[in-house]
């Protein structure tokens, strides 16, 4: 055996089917398809799709993948024994199966005493007898079958004898694989530990692992599984699950790959790895976990102005991988904690260097301290960020000068909220006067805005607003409360951020507003130029 193939630890994705028992996701059969082909591209050696006998969108998702064959992945589908009291070949659910048209299946039986007796009220006796009937009527159908214990670490703290004999009763079957389930998420690394060794010592079989994340240690016991051995990993992209969520591949699969030393996506993807994980999260209409380990937006962000000026010398002193070998990049956040290295690094990204102005990047850091003081945050607020930069470096172009501006709110008869709002502005010395209805005052404010500049600036009409966000900062002063309002906004290329703070809400997000277009104006002028 060379050594690539006795370091390869294989992955079985599980993200649309377990990953789609998270309480708020929902993919649809496009949507499957989709991450499929993502999946297959990245390098996932199994993919298991769903459960072809639970619903009319998993037969149309089987119907749609018989016949294709991908490049890398292995199109799983998944089932359960057979039912209590008949014969494996005459249950509906294990015919869809051997109809699916997949590659492998993964069957889950019970290995758990507890749950053979209580759960499905049969005997200890007929449920091997169900395990084995199950995997050894699909063997003659498919070269693979992967058996998941269900409950098995539960199930070996309670009778131990039972829980390896319904192991041995799948592998006697033909199972190729023996994968011990974790299903309440409930273990602790010794457990893991002390239940693996043991059943290393009674079963020779290729083992895996499944772990679900309600003890919140689901990534660290598959990692000590893998070092235990075990040569098949189960998890989700992103730890997406049933109640808290199965194993995250996002930090799985870097860590084995990087610290482990194991294969595990076709070799040179694991820098798409981030890009996954954003992707998965958009289909999946999720907001991405900015904290998320090595694939978070946040996983290589430097705040504090020690570590910027250490991160700067030395990556490693501050990282424990090279952000770009999972696809992520190092970000340097503004903030009241800053240094004055922070501020330097930070405008080099803008083109702008400030290394011998020291004088400059001394008057930056006291606004920045000022302005987040009364409630401003820039870490997500790149956009005003780099504007307050070229203010006072003197690069930032004024596009109009705002007079004035109005905003009407009217309620109607029929329940109905109309905003109205008029801007009064100068552009070269013209001044623009222009009305714009809206179903909100920042909708109308943004439509009236437009009306009054697009003519000049065109570009304007690529600029769309992505998200609007209010945060009040002082609960308790109530409707005098000072408010944050941070607006994201995109060109269909690049995305940024600005904010807005005020005791009026309507002044905020004029603030982030204004900010959101001089910022993209500015942006494809740039881009002009280049």
């Amino acid at each position: 055996m060379d050594n690539q193939v006795k370091d390869k630890v294989y992955i079985l994705d599980t993200t649309l089917r377990d990953g789609a028992q998270r309480a708020d996701i929902s993919f649809s059969v496009n949507d499957k398809l989709q991450l499929i082909e993502r999946f297959d591209d990245i390098g996932i050696d199994y993919i298991e799709v769903g459960f072809p006998a639970s619903n009319p969108k998993e037969m149309e998702l089987f119907e749609k993948l018989k016949g294709r064959k991908f490049d890398y992945s292995k199109i799983i589908a998944f089932g359960m024994t057979r039912y209590k009291n008949i014969k494996a070949e005459e249950d509906e659910n294990i015919k869809q199966l051997v109809q699916s048209g997949a590659d492998s299946i993964c069957i889950v039986g019970k290995s758990s005493a507890l749950h053979a007796e209580k759960v499905i009220e049969t005997t200890l006796e007929n449920n091997l007898s169900m395990i084995f009937d199950t995997i050894e009527y699909l063997k003659k159908y498919f070269p693979e079958v992967i058996f998941d214990a269900e409950h098995f670490f539960d199930g070996f703290r309670e009778n131990p004898q039972y829980a390896v004999k319904t192991l041995k009763s799948a592998l006697e079957a033909g199972a190729d694989y023996l994968v011990l389930c974790d299903t309440n998420g409930g273990m602790l690394p010794d457990d893991v530990i002390e239940i693996i060794e043991k059943v290393k010592k009674g079963v020779k079989a290729t083992l895996g692992i499944h772990f679900h994340n309600d003890s919140g240690c689901a990534v660290a016991n598959t990692l000590i599984a893998v070092n235990k051995g075990i040569k098949m990993v189960h998890g989700t992209i992103n730890g997406y699950g049933e109640r808290c969520g199965n194993a995250d591949l996002c930090q799985i699969i870097p860590n084995l790959e990087i610290k482990l030393e194991k294969s595990c996506l076709k070799e040179g993807n694991l820098k798409h790895l981030t890009n996954l994980s954003r992707f998965v999260s958009e289909t999946a209409n999720q907001i991405s976990n900015p904290g998320q380990p090595f694939v978070g937006r946040n996983a290589f962000a430097h705040k504090g102005g020690m570590h910027v000026s250490g991160v700067s010398k030395i990556p490693k002193a501050f990282e424990h991988i090279d952000p770009e070998a999972v696809g992520n990049t190092r970000e340097i956040l503004i903030s009241e904690l800053s240094g004055k290295k922070s501020i330097i690094l930070k405008a080099k990204e803008f083109g702008i260097n400030l290394e011998d102005d020291l004088k400059k990047v001394s008057e930056i850091l006291s606004r920045v301290q000022n302005l987040e003081h009364k409630g401003y945050q820039f870490e997500a607020a790149d956009g005003s960020f780099e504007l307050l930069v070229k203010e006072i470096t003197g690069l930032k172009k004024k596009f109009f000068k705002l007079e004035s501006f109005r905003v009407l709110n009217e309620k109607k008869e029929d329940g109905r909220m109309l905003s109205e709002a008029t801007v009064k502005i100068e552009i070269n010395g013209d001044r623009i006067i222009e009305t714009a209805e809206g179903n909100g005052p920042v909708n109308a404010l943004d439509s009236a805005l437009r009306k009054a500049i697009e003519s000049r600036y065109p570009a304007l009409s690529k600029i769309t607003l992505t998200d609007f966000k209010v945060r009040v900062l002082n609960e308790k002063k109530g409707t005098r409360a000072v408010v944050r309002v941070l607006i994201e906004s995109s060109d269909g290329e690049k995305s940024w951020g600005t904010i807005g703070v005020s005791e009026n809400i309507i002044e905020a997000s004029w603030q982030a507003l204004e900010d959101s277009v001089v910022y993209g104006l500015m942006h494809v002028e740039k881009n002009k130029q280049e």
